[in-house]
């Protein structure tokens, strides 16, 4: 019972804020799109879906994530053999540098993609600009750090012997991998897959500046119908079919993590050097190396362009509001914006964060409390599964009247991005919290520690680095949040996502420099961050 009731208790705090500010905005946003003139009119939803839009954006959507995914893996499965299982210097660097594409703001990769392959871009004779593949491009930009990472802390862990017996029986390398290795990984590699996909079909800000007038997923889709054409019983049918799906994947992904992990602990011996028999890890790896750094060389070197010389004149003009009056205020005061705000989401969603973990990652003693415990974990992965669109929009048609008339808090943004970085902050924190030995947390309860002096003794010491992990990418999350963003932000304080969409949307040489600067901005930011994160070397991918 007094285990029941502290379950409860470390629960009841994060479980309130998910049903205020997550089950209250999406039911009502499905709602006002359900309930026509009072009434509820589910025929409505099934005209919707069998519009031959909506059959299009939703199979667009199916078909470039099953695109973005493949290509992530194909890469990243090899490229993580040889970043994880072979050692060569600038290894650390190299691996630390792929992961910032992950936490870069889709937008800002979107601006990149469009400036490498544009009309004017190095690559735009290739004629990919607004193109499908461009989509899926950026889609694998995006997600191939997961695959590394998943995959590869997976690699790194795999007991040696079963593969040195195969070899020593006369098996090739390749019969090595297909009969042992890939065995071994297969949960890891659909795990991965399953996340990459979850990520690409909610893609916003890459499909929204790459697919323009042309493609649209159901991200986008939702985002056009309640901004532009105020359609939301289309829009609520979206979101259900959006819910159902990645709720299903949700449920893949946590059964996929349940299945018996086939390694033991990490071999001390050292790793070899790449040799000759290594050469698809080195093929994937540097075309991981051209797709990422392509794109953002080219960003960087379009920022420094101004008129037909180059200088700093895009990075000075980030002072004033642009030409023409883009901009109701200079993005040095959204870039502010969005630091304070990151700052807010970040303590937020820390704090909930460890409640949750410390709920979903403690050893069940019955049936029932592991199931009680499976499904707080579920309930508190379902932000992933709702567009940030969706969830924006909710913010603003729920929270807008008593007692809840949130509508003019500037607490608002920062809610809405904490509860999109919240499953990535439990995902880092809960293995952590899931490897400590529970017998030293009864050692130190029959000692006399008290709950609180527990945690501060045995949890803590070991929690630390985690916590300071999931600060970075709940920081980075919320400096590149875009889809709730662009619906709660005033004009007059909008984030750095906002005033970069803004600037493309203007004509003219000085806004469009001034959008290139400004994510150059955005993207050291976000990756100096991570940068640090991977410093503290917790594999928070590969436990997602």
């Amino acid at each position: 019972m007094r285990r029941s009731l502290a379950l409860v208790g470390l629960a009841a705090l994060p479980l309130a804020v998910l049903g205020v500010f997550f089950v209250l905005p999406v039911s009502g946003m499905l709602a006002e799109g359900l309930w026509i003139d009072g009434r509820f009119n589910p025929g409505a939803v099934a005209e919707v879906l069998t519009r031959p839009r909506t059959i299009r954006v939703v199979w667009f959507t199916v078909w470039s994530a099953s695109a973005g995914t493949a290509v992530a893996v194909l890469l990243g499965v090899p490229a993580a053999h040889l970043l994880h299982r072979r050692t060569f210097p600038g290894r650390g660097a190299l691996r630390a540098a792929l992961l910032v594409p992950f936490v870069l703001p889709t937008v800002v990769v979107g601006v990149a993609f469009r400036e490498l392959i544009g009309e004017a871009g190095p690559l735009g004779f290739l004629g990919f600009d607004g193109s499908a593949g461009a989509i899926v491009a950026g889609l694998a930009f995006f997600n191939v750090a997961v695959v590394i990472r998943a995959v590869g802390a997976a690699w790194e862990s795999l007991d040696p012997r079963p593969a040195e017996a195969a070899a020593a029986l006369g098996a090739s390398p390749a019969q090595v991998f297909r009969t042992v290795t890939l065995p071994a990984l297969r949960p890891a590699i659909v795990s991965a897959a399953s996340v990459v996909f979850l990520f690409c079909a909610t893609a916003f800000g890459v499909v929204l500046t790459l697919g323009g007038l042309r493609y649209s997923s159901v991200e986008t889709e939702i985002y056009l119908l309640t901004t532009n054409l105020l359609d939301l019983q289309a829009a609520a049918a979206l979101s259900i079919v959006q819910l159902l799906a990645i709720t299903a994947l949700l449920a893949i992904t946590s059964r996929l993590r349940a299945v018996p992990d086939p390694t033991v602990a990490r071999s001390t011996v050292r790793a070899p050097r790449p040799s000759r028999g290594d050469w698809p890890g080195l093929l994937a790896t540097g075309l991981v190396v051209v797709l990422v750094g392509l794109p953002i060389a080219a960003l960087v070197a379009g920022s420094l362009q101004v008129g037909d010389g180059w200088g700093l004149g895009n990075y000075r003009a980030l002072t004033t509001e642009g030409s023409r009056q883009a901009l109701l205020v200079p993005v040095t005061h959204a870039l502010v914006t969005s630091l304070r705000v990151a700052v807010d989401a970040t303590w937020m969603s820390l704090t909930l964060g460890v409640l949750v973990a410390i709920v979903v990652s403690r050893r069940s003693h019955s049936r029932t409390e592991r199931r009680v415990r499976g499904l707080l974990d579920g309930l508190f992965m379902l932000p992933l599964g709702v567009s940030a669109v969706t969830l924006g929009f909710g913010f603003l048609i729920t929270l807008d009247e008593p007692p809840l008339d949130l509508r003019d808090s500037a607490l608002l943004v920062p809610i809405a991005q904490a509860l999109v970085a919240l499953p990535l902050v439990v995902r880092t924190l809960a293995p952590a919290l899931g490897g400590i030995d529970d017998r030293q947390r009864q050692a130190a309860a029959s000692l006399g520690a008290g709950p609180l002096r527990t945690f501060a003794t045995v949890d803590l010491p070991v929690l630390w680095k985690p916590l300071l992990a999931g600060a970075g990418f709940a920081f980075a999350v919320s400096l590149g949040e875009f889809g709730a963003t662009s619906f709660l932000a005033r004009d007059e304080n909008p984030t750095m996502p906002i005033v970069i969409f803004h600037l493309i949307g203007h004509p003219g040489a000085m806004n469009y420099g001034m959008a290139l600067a400004a994510s150059v901005v955005l993207a050291t930011t976000t990756a100096l961050v991570m940068l640090a994160v991977e410093r503290l070397r917790v594999p928070s991918l590969g436990s997602f």
